[in-house]
């Protein structure tokens, strides 16, 4: 189950790397994959939260209450983290797009 954690942890990471990499080739004036690209992160985002629901879900069944007490905090703080900076990069993208196509 500690699989969950590091798929988390690396979906987490494909969220936030694939908006920068479109913003990094804007220059190139590349545009026709930035709606594929902020789908994909969102979506990263959303398995990454989901693996984290799932450990939550393990510890509960294996009813180690300690470990789960120790975690939820840190655990909603990256959740909001996460998200939040998903959101702002998809956006930037999103913002980035629609100059582009003046």
């Amino acid at each position: 189950m500690g699989w969950l954690n590091i798929g988390s942890l690396l979906l987490g990471l494909i969220a936030w790397i694939l908006p920068v990499i479109y913003l990094m080739r804007n220059k190139k004036h590349e545009h026709k994959n930035w709606g594929v690209l902020s789908v994909i992160s969102v979506s990263a985002c959303a398995m990454a939260i989901s693996f984290q629901i799932f450990y939550n879900y393990h510890l509960v069944i294996i009813k180690d209450w300690t470990a789960l007490m120790d975690t939820t905090r840190a655990v909603v703080i990256a959740t909001a983290v996460l998200l939040v900076f998903t959101f702002i990069l998809n956006g930037l993208t999103y913002i980035v797009y629609r100059q582009s196509k003046k």
